[in-house]
């Protein structure tokens, strides 16, 4: 089967020729096409000037960087761009006004990220964390979004989608379908988002035989929230399980760390389970999972399995999938009630950068006195895990910044140095970040950060 890639383009039901590259990345595909206003910055998702907004049935629109989405992953979907918007329309319009843009190269991916803002809401500053201005500056950019009103979102007309395959890249719609591939194709490369996989496509030019995309697996989809916790659809881009933290009590703690975790165009295609497929030892979203003692639901054709989190990460980009299996679902127990749940994280920019060090802490507390500890940490080894040692030293002790100094003196992690930072410099900063949960707990109304 090979069928042609099918996808709504600012409102125009668009059909690409079969021969079409499926690994080839939007961006590129766009500029070829003469639509030029999406910009190519850094090829690499972290600056913004690619930005384009995927446009869904129920009129959510989710900022995404053309440079990192394929065409594969379009098929069935409706996309935007600053050509659809045209020179008339009121964010542009309100730009100019402003004296917002200088140069002008990154304003389409502002005005993109500002027209997906104008429909949901939310602070601008968050909505801006994903697109760098050289030039300008983000005050007039910020007085320019502080004038527009709100826009209605209208429902984009979507074309029919199934399981689908463009030679070698193949879009199954069921897990049966999904398993039956991963076993004829053991080689095939696994593509969720492609916030990290995708690189290999936009830098490093590699387009494989074989790829499975599972984004439309019917079964990987959505969050679900229970009694017990939550359970993650493999599928569910971050920008869900933000959202689903932001609406529960009992992992709001967890929604500052998560905004933090790439930007809104990050968030909108990236995915837990695309983030624990790859083990990095500086994945974010990792040490939520170890703090909270997560599983891994894995699918293979004759069975489910469940494994704790913690074991399936094996080594530096190492884990336990086996060659017949795919990540199904990531369940998220609840924090033990009465818990301190903190999520700490030291970057060279506040938004949007990869962690130099992260701290998740999950203290089980009895009258201020530490029964339970669980300490996880990013970037202090060749993967994220656990501080057992420290752990110990907190427990039977008044949770305060003695007891944290204790636990910052058990650590016994030897970090590697890099352009992030020295070993030195992550293992004094574990510590520090230890005190800060600490700090938060027992001076609540102290600012741990000054913010612009």
């Amino acid at each position: 089967m090979h069928d042609a890639i099918r996808f709504t383009l600012n409102q125009i039901p668009r059909e690409l020729p079969r021969e079409t590259l499926p690994t080839q990345t939007l961006l590129d595909w766009l500029r070829a096409q003469g639509m030029t206003g999406t910009k190519e910055g850094c090829a690499e998702g972290d600056c913004g000037a690619c930005t384009v907004v995927l446009e869904a049935a129920d009129s959510a629109r989710t900022p995404i960087n053309a440079c990192l989405c394929t065409l594969g992953q379009l098929h069935g979907r409706a996309i935007r761009t600053v050509e659809g918007l045209g020179p008339d329309h009121p964010i542009p319009r309100a730009m100019a006004a402003a004296d917002a843009t200088q140069c002008g190269f990154c304003t389409p991916g502002i005005v993109m990220s500002a027209w997906a803002q104008a429909s949901e809401g939310g602070e601008a500053h968050e909505a801006l964390a994903g697109n760098l201005c050289r030039c300008t500056g983000y005050r007039p950019i910020l007085d320019a979004m502080a004038s527009l009103a709100e826009e209605e979102a209208v429902p984009p007309a979507l074309p029919q989608s199934s399981s689908a395959s463009f030679g070698g890249f193949h879009l199954p719609a069921s897990l049966a379908e999904a398993l039956a591939l991963r076993a004829a194709l053991p080689a095939a490369w696994l593509l969720m988002g492609g916030t990290d996989l995708g690189l290999r496509f936009a830098e490093h030019r590699e387009h494989p035989a074989e790829v499975i995309c599972l984004l439309s697996v019917t079964e990987m989809q959505g969050i679900t929230r229970s009694a017990t916790g939550l359970s993650i659809g493999a599928a569910a881009p971050y920008a869900e399980l933000l959202a689903a933290c932001r609406a529960d009590v009992d992992f709001a703690p967890l929604a500052p760390y998560l905004a933090r975790l790439g930007s809104r165009q990050i968030r909108g295609l990236g995915t837990v389970a695309g983030n624990l497929g790859t083990a990095s030892p500086i994945g974010d979203a990792l040490p939520i999972l170890l703090a909270l003692d997560a599983e891994v639901e894995l699918a293979a054709p004759r069975a489910i399995r469940r494994l704790k989190v913690e074991d399936f990460i094996t080594g530096y980009r190492r884990n336990a999938l086996q060659p017949d299996e795919l990540i199904l679902a990531i369940h998220l127990p609840r924090p033990p009630a009465g818990a301190l749940l903190a999520a700490e994280k030291l970057s060279r920019r506040h938004d949007q950068d990869i962690s130099a060090v992260s701290l998740v802490a999950c203290l089980s507390l009895r009258d201020g006195v530490v029964q339970d500890a669980r300490l996880a940490f990013g970037g202090m080894a060749a993967r994220a895990e656990r501080a057992p040692a420290a752990e110990a030293a907190l427990k039977g002790r008044t949770l305060d910044d003695a007891a944290m100094r204790a636990a910052g003196a058990a650590l016994h992690f030897t970090p590697m140095s890099d352009a992030r930072a020295s070993a030195e410099y992550r293992l004094e900063a574990a510590r520090g970040l230890l005190r800060r949960v600490a700090l938060r707990h027992t001076h609540p109304h102290l600012a741990a950060e000054v913010h612009a």
